[in-house]
């Protein structure tokens, strides 16, 4: 049985790919209503638990619970249906046709017709695409691109949103942005946010879980984490370097 108290839980989760474990016997655990930041090196596991959580890796053994119930054989688009909705690393939009028929596509697997109009002027409006909703997504700009993409997962109006470096390639001014875009999410939706600004992370989480060759290394407050010569040595002074 899932514990009651958590919306997502995850009981020795662990992926292999032959004889690499890129995700190791991992146990983690997200209230309702927060937002977790998920950081670590390169090839610390992640991606690959995050793509666990939506079945775009099938886990090779544990469990994974959502909202007290075993979603760990569950197909994507199940996953998706019960409020769990992920933005990937690279933008997956239509480059050849406007922002509003991004929006509208996506809105339409969810709902009817005339709601998924609704939905997509609503969604327009909060994530500040009206002044490029009738531009081609194929001309915008990265950050633009990676906003259309957050928009799109927002029309399934998601409990839990998971977002895979959200503010890569993303100019200062974009990723401010994008800063307030999400604690604005989280006024609704849980969330958590594999991200390697550590100043992005600073003005957005309030705990954060640090991966570090496929398993939790830490998970405490964010200023401890930051603080922590273990993280330091094994994340922080690599980026530094």
């Amino acid at each position: 049985m899932a514990d009651t108290n958590f919306l997502l839980e995850t009981r020795g989760l662990t992926k292999r790919f032959g004889g690499v474990i890129a995700v190791n016997d991992v146990n983690f655990n997200l209230i309702p209503g927060e937002l977790r930041c998920l950081i670590g090196p390169n090839g610390a596991g992640k991606s690959t638990f995050f793509k666990c959580l939506t079945h775009q890796h099938k886990p090779s053994s544990g469990k994974i619970f959502f909202k007290d119930r075993d979603i760990t054989r569950l197909h994507t688009h199940q996953i998706a249906h019960l409020g769990i909705g992920i933005k990937t690393q690279v933008p997956s939009v239509f480059d050849g046709i406007p922002v509003r028929e991004n929006i509208w596509l996506a809105a339409r697997r969810y709902h009817g017709r005339g709601s998924a109009n609704k939905v997509t002027a609503d969604v327009i409006d909060r994530v500040g695409l009206g002044n490029i909703r009738d531009s081609m997504v194929g001309r915008l700009a990265h950050g633009e691109r990676q906003w259309v993409e957050i928009g799109m997962v927002l029309t399934s109006d998601p409990t839990l949103l998971l977002l895979d470096e959200p503010t890569a390639g993303m100019t200062h001014e974009e990723t401010e942005k994008t800063a307030r875009l999400i604690k604005e999410i989280s006024e609704s939706a849980s969330l958590i946010v594999v991200e390697h600004d550590m100043q992005f992370i600073k003005a957005i989480a309030n705990k954060v879980t640090v991966f570090h060759q496929g398993s939790i290394l830490v998970e405490d407050k964010v200023e401890a984490v930051m603080a922590n010569p273990l993280v330091r040595d094994i994340y922080l002074g690599k980026e530094k370097d």
